[in-house]
């Protein structure tokens, strides 16, 4: 099974982690938290966003950023950045196996140090230019699925039934 990990640095809002987590558990990607964050794991709106799918999450938790270094060393390799501030769309760049898609936290976004660090591969969603930035969870899910559609959606279901017909 081919794996994608999501790096969530310094999140903020607890229902954003919760609709992420959510998105990892659905997709099998796996999910790394750094600290700090602005709410506690047991967060009621954290958990309520993805409630009834926390058995199926791969979640791991940092200290900081050169813990999840020391623990990933990989990642440096097979990372790719995703800021607004980035000169390449996320549809430009092909994504390997065992990849981590960046993010930063709402407020600020990922530390300018590590864009300036990975120039080739951080990347943006495209927007309208008076548009500040979309909602993380949305970016996240957005970043996903690329990653996802490259690869040919390796392990997901790709048909659904109906409940009172069939097709």
């Amino acid at each position: 099974m081919s794996t994608l990990n999501i790096v969530m640095i310094e999140p903020e809002i607890p229902q954003n982690t919760g609709n992420v987590a959510r998105t990892c558990a659905a997709t099998g990607a796996r999910l790394h938290l750094i600290e700090p964050m602005g709410f506690k794991i047991d967060d009621k709106k954290l958990k309520r966003a993805g409630l009834d799918y926390w058995h199926m999450l791969d979640i791991t938790i940092y200290c900081n950023i050169p813990h999840f270094f020391e623990k990933n060393p990989n990642a440096a390799k097979t990372g790719y950045y995703f800021s607004t501030k980035a000169q390449y769309t996320h549809t430009q760049v092909q994504y390997p196996n065992n990849c981590y898609l960046f993010f930063g936290k709402e407020s600020a976004g990922l530390p300018e140090s590590l864009l300036y660090e990975h120039p080739n591969t951080t990347v943006r969603i495209p927007m309208l230019g008076e548009a500040r930035s979309l909602n993380l969870s949305n970016a996240i899910a957005i970043g996903v699925y690329e990653v996802l559609r490259q690869w040919d959606y390796p392990d997901l279901l790709r048909q659904g039934k109906l409940r009172e017909f069939q097709w």
